[in-house]
């Protein structure tokens, strides 16, 4: 197992406050969507996702959005639903937390060294958010990605995922190609590594299997063990 990443001296303790709003309504399709949700499903959360995870984090993992029996029941990234298993797995696997699943809200799962956040912060109909609601959201991942360290990791699960760290960083997307496994380099010596995203849909169709991801975390582990010894990665 890969040794728990230690925080940097001067990263913060909080996130911006522009990273995130729990009465966020800029899309007003996605806030109908939620008032209709809640209507059937009175104990679900139900409202924008906030990140989850090490504000001083080194690595920032991006997903598309909340699912509807998943963050978007539980108000935590990759929580309640498939799609959580394997990458909750493999964050404890390579050392950025203290358990293996996340249950829920409520439990004592704690991440170091790492946060997870969505391109989207609202669950979307049809898991399927429009172009001016990911654009929309642009800035609270902006705002997030702005304390990232240098020498960091972003790790994209998923197309959606990509394009948006790149908006957020106001880089063009035509520079930097999605495919599993690619790895780009970023101003600041940051590293964007790219995933196929760990829904059930894509392990059920054999499109990302446990090695495939973790081969990913892998690269992701080398880079900033890297960056903490003072190395330049070739």
């Amino acid at each position: 197992m890969t040794p728990t990443l230690p925080r940097a001296n001067d990263a913060p303790t909080k996130l911006p406050a522009a990273a995130y709003d729990i009465a966020c309504v800029r899309c007003g399709r996605l806030a109908a969507f939620l008032a209709e949700v809640r209507s059937k499903h009175a104990s679900y959360f139900c409202r924008p996702v906030a990140p989850f995870g090490d504000p001083a984090a080194r690595l920032v993992i991006v997903g598309l959005a909340p699912g509807m029996h998943g963050a978007n029941a539980t108000g935590r990234p990759f929580t309640g639903d498939y799609a959580g298993l394997l990458l909750y797995e493999t964050l404890y696997e390579f050392g950025f937390s203290n358990h293996p699943e996340s249950l829920g809200a409520a439990d004592d799962l704690q991440l170091t060294g790492a946060r997870i956040t969505n391109a989207v912060k609202c669950l979307p109909p049809g898991n399927k958010p429009l172009p001016e609601e990911i654009r929309n959201c642009n800035g609270y991942l902006a705002a997030e990605l702005s304390v990232l360290p240098e020498g960091g990791a972003i790790l994209a699960l998923g197309r959606i995922g990509h394009e948006a760290v790149l908006r957020a960083l106001s880089l063009r997307a035509r520079d930097f190609a999605f495919a599993h496994g690619a790895v780009h380099e970023l101003p600041r010596r940051v590293r964007l590594f790219d995933s196929y995203h760990c829904s059930r849909y894509n392990a059920n169709t054999g499109r990302i299997t446990p090695a495939m991801f973790k081969s990913v975390f892998r690269a992701v582990a080398r880079h900033l063990k890297r960056e903490r010894a003072g190395e330049r990665a070739a």
